[in-house]
């Protein structure tokens, strides 16, 4: 295996582990209210846990598709490092700020800020590997 396809399955790894605890943290605050039909319940706090579970359900999958065109397009492992890595610690922070019950707050804007420079950044990279790839 490459080393660009193993940070790849480090950040998938990593990523999928902080989906689940994401989750676990809506069911937990769902079944510590009783609350376990689907919607708002008017609880603040459980309505935060859900929306930075979906949130980070929003933006996951593109960009760790965005790490994979990148390693099939043979990049070197370190910008899907430096890729992967800031995006997961994006993602963290951006969780950390939601549960905060203070909006809008550091911790999140500095999430979105890292999320959206790895869409941004990988995005355009992946745009430069499909151009270089069509010059011989």
């Amino acid at each position: 295996m490459s080393d660009g396809y193993a940070a790849v399955a480090l950040y998938v790894g990593l990523n999928a582990l902080l989906l689940l605890a994401l989750a676990y943290n809506v069911g937990a605050r769902r079944g510590a209210q009783k609350a376990l039909e689907p919607g708002a319940t008017g609880d603040a706090a459980l309505m935060r846990a859900i929306r930075a579970h979906g949130n980070f359900a929003e933006y996951a999958p593109v960009a760790l598709l965005i790490l994979a065109a990148l390693a099939l397009n043979n990049t070197a492992a370190l910008p899907v490092h430096i890729l992967g890595a800031a995006f997961t610690i994006g993602r963290v922070l951006h969780a950390i700020g939601m549960m905060r019950e203070t909006h809008p707050n550091a911790v999140r804007f500095f999430g979105n800020l890292l999320t959206g420079l790895v869409l941004l950044l990988g995005g355009g990279l992946c745009v430069l590997r499909f151009y270089e790839a069509l010059t011989p």
